[in-house]
């Protein structure tokens, strides 16, 4: 049988008024009674309805929390770190995936606005105007992590990813590659993609800079296509947009004969586990991936909170950590 609030108040000699204070603390309650009734929630295993609650206080204590797939490892340590922040101020999260699919990410909004959560850390690959419309329309705190608005008009978490994209072709040259290929999403598919090509770009000459196309980033889909430019191009350097990608690589370059890194060099992004378990272990430009989720937390509680924002669009910084690839 479930426990209500009227229970309580029962067991405790006291109105519900009173316990709803003594929950919520919105009011001074004196010691004793604040005794009973906490004694009271104690001994009838009293848990309050979050959306009860909320109805009265408007608040849920929730923070729904959309990403592409949390079974991706870069996503499920952006998570840890959410959560690690939510905790410390005393919210909860709910978790959906989206698979990256435009018409689910729009109606996912919907469904945490549904769900009365009091904001929202959101994560996609392209921000389009169907998200902002959807952000409009829910009319709560939003956080893009790790995520990038181009016109700044939603906070937002990030690395300077054009930076990271001629951090990472500068390394690649330094150690002698002359034709580099970027293993990534197709063009248009992800902004943060598209802005580390743009930093390649502006370090490698366009005749020996390539790209190669890999669907939608998962190994399987990638290694096939990987393996046929390889077996048409003279490649000495490659920079993979994320571990997974870079794993595809390395398998590629091996199958085709060649070594990692006497014949070709490579490069990740991310530093997710497979980054250290894959053979020869891989260089990578490293993503604070558990700090994209604490400080975007962070920066949501903020708003959530009436704090002062100093900067709507937080720039974390990025690092090589180099291994055995390159």
């Amino acid at each position: 049988m479930t426990v209500t609030i009227y229970d309580v108040a029962r067991e405790a000699k006291v109105s519900m008024a009173t316990v709803s204070r003594v929950l919520n603390g919105t009011a001074v309650v004196k010691e004793e009674t604040k005794k009973r009734v906490v004694e009271a929630i104690a001994k009838l295993s009293y848990r309050p309805n979050a959306v009860a609650r909320g109805l009265a206080s408007k608040k849920t204590r929730t923070i729904g929390v959309v990403v592409p797939d949390v079974s991706a490892a870069f996503v499920a340590e952006v998570v840890r770190g959410i959560e690690d922040i939510a905790t410390m101020y005393d919210y909860h999260i709910i978790l959906t995936n989206s698979d990256s699919q435009l018409a689910r990410e729009v109606d996912l909004v919907g469904t945490m606005w549904e769900k009365q959560v009091d904001g929202l850390i959101y994560m996609t690959d392209r921000l389009q105007k169907e998200h902002i419309d959807a952000f409009e329309q829910a009319q709560i705190p939003v956080v893009l992590c790790a995520t990038e608005d181009p016109e700044r008009r939603i906070p937002s978490v990030n690395i300077d990813n054009r930076r990271a994209g001629a951090d990472a072709g500068e390394y690649l040259r330094a150690k002698g590659c002359k034709n580099v290929a970027f293993v990534t999403t197709p063009e248009g598919h992800s902004v943060l993609s598209d802005r580390r090509w743009t930093g390649l770009e502006s370090v490698v000459e366009s005749d020996r800079l390539f790209r190669i196309d890999a669907q939608d980033g998962r190994y399987e889909f990638a290694l096939p296509t990987i393996r046929a430019f390889l077996d048409s191009h003279e490649i000495d350097g490659i920079i993979a947009n994320s571990d997974e990608l870079g794993l595809a690589c390395i398998h590629a370059v091996q199958d085709a004969g060649r070594s990692v890194p006497q014949d070709v060099k490579v490069i990740s992004f991310d530093n997710t586990r497979l980054a250290e378990m894959v053979r020869p272990e891989m260089t990578v430009i490293a993503q604070p991936m558990y700090d994209f989720g604490a400080v975007s937390m962070r920066l949501l509680t903020k708003f959530l909170l009436d704090e002062p924002v100093d900067n709507y669009s937080v720039t974390l910084l990025h690092n090589i950590v180099e291994r055995r690839s390159t």
